[in-house]
């Protein structure tokens, strides 16, 4: 019996730790990265605990450039706190259709995502510096799915050595 609820409680654990595949996503319209991150975008985001509550809240602009199929966003955010901070991305494609990587200063290694339909799923770790000068490596799984031609929606859920930590929401605006 101890066995048998064993199993299950390992099966339990490995079934949360599955993500869902890109693939499934075919809906219209489709994201195309190079035309949605082209110009001037706003987002307004919360981050929350893995309890719900919401930590701290955000406004980021981002300004996107493409050449050569390489692309830069230049993300500036403004915090609740007041505090400010800058994030530059380059983003490339990666060989097979729908795959891109990406890389940043606060991103350990790179950034792997995939195209599919109206959604993009990104994978990375962050290093995250605290006000007392440590850094933590988080990884992120971080979705983001068209709404319309204007509209882009993005949940990232973070994790620290595989314990989910928390997650990000945040509504992104085009401009122009």
């Amino acid at each position: 019996m101890l066995k048998r609820l064993f199993a299950i409680l390992i099966a339990a654990l490995l079934a949360g730790c599955a993500s869902v595949d890109p693939q499934v996503y075919s809906q219209q319209p489709a994201l195309d990265l190079q035309r949605y991150f082209a110009g001037n975008l706003i987002g307004h985001g919360v981050v929350m605990s893995r309890a719900g509550e919401v930590q701290r809240r955000f406004v980021v602009t981002i300004k996107g450039s493409w050449r050569d199929g390489v692309g830069t966003l230049e993300e500036d955010f403004v915090w609740s706190d007041g505090k400010k901070a800058r994030r530059v991305w380059t983003l490339r494609p990666a060989g097979a259709p729908g795959k891109w990587t990406g890389t940043a200063a606060d991103v350990v290694g790179a950034a792997t995502g995939t195209v599919s339909g109206n959604a993009l799923n990104w994978t990375y770790t962050f290093a995250l510096k605290t006000d007392a000068g440590r850094t933590f490596h988080i990884a992120f799984d971080d979705w983001m799915f068209l709404i319309d031609e204007q509209v882009l929606l993005n949940r990232a859920v973070m994790s620290y050595f595989g314990v989910r930590v928390g997650e990000i929401f945040i509504s992104f605006r085009k401009l122009t």
